[in-house]
């Protein structure tokens, strides 16, 4: 059952749950839909969110708020660009903020000339911004993660991306949420799925439109988490014989060691 034509098996407490979503229509997607070039424009590097973007952020908040997601999320990690944390706190963030001292909004009012409310941080998971997880980075004298006078390649991107993935491991957080962009999450997610149907290929890897969110699991086939079970029961409690069981395990034990996997 292990040549990717049938259903597979992994424990849950090494699987994590993704809730991947590209931010809502941002003012240079508006131009770069008339010219692509667009795009590579300094003056949309950090573009906000069109009077359109906040309509599909607005939707997407009920939608994850009428199917229960939002109760589950234990982490939104979003791209340190504007127009993606607009997108990440107006979809996972808390209901119009109120003037408190104990508690600080996610977004000030009118952030980015959105003429929007400010949104509160209460009742919201915790919001993470990363690096890792932003769009092809370009020309800049300060940021760490880019080279002057050059673009990113693809290749660079899906290197970068599969750092990402490989940094979710550290987080002991089970359900997160990712809000990034439309060529980090392709080029990222080209690097899965060549196990699986070419259907299923597909679907994981095709592009994403504005505001969409689809939903997938990340397994820990190379045994970097160090998480153990919280659902897990070891039985034999109290101890008592159980000969089939214990000469089974004593087996594969032995096994194991033969094989230099202890």
């Amino acid at each position: 059952m292990d040549s990717g034509a049938g259903p597979s098996l992994f424990p849950l407490h090494r699987c994590k749950t993704l809730h991947l979503v590209r931010h809502a229509q941002g003012i240079h997607n508006v131009d770069g839909d008339k010219n692509y070039k667009a795009y590579l424009s300094p003056a949309f590097f950090d573009a906000q969110l069109t009077h359109l973007g906040w309509q599909q952020v607005d939707n997407l908040r009920k939608h994850v708020h009428a199917c229960g997601l939002a109760k589950r999320i234990e982490l939104v990690i979003t791209s340190p660009l504007l127009r993606t944390m607009q997108t990440a706190v107006g979809v996972f963030g808390g209901e119009g903020y109120k003037d408190r001292m104990d508690v600080l909004p996610l977004m000030v009012a009118n952030a980015g000339e959105c003429n929007r409310s400010a949104i509160s941080s209460l009742d919201s998971p915790p919001f993470l911004a990363v690096e890792l997880c932003r769009e092809h980075l370009i020309e800049s004298d300060e940021d760490i993660l880019w080279k002057a006078n050059v673009r990113e390649t693809n290749e660079e991107v899906a290197a970068r991306g599969l750092k990402f993935m490989n940094w979710l491991w550290t987080r002991k957080e089970k359900e997160i949420a990712i809000v990034t962009h439309s060529g980090f999450l392709f080029h990222t997610l080209n690097a899965f799925g060549n196990d699986c149907h070419p259907l299923v290929k597909t679907e994981i890897c095709k592009h994403f439109a504005n505001c969409e969110l689809r939903s997938m699991i990340i397994v820990d086939r190379s045994m970097a988490g160090s998480d153990s079970s919280t659902t897990n029961y070891p039985g034999k409690i109290p101890p008592g014989l159980d000969l089939p069981s214990d000469i089974a395990d004593g087996k594969l034990e032995n096994e194991a060691r033969n094989s230099g996997l202890t």
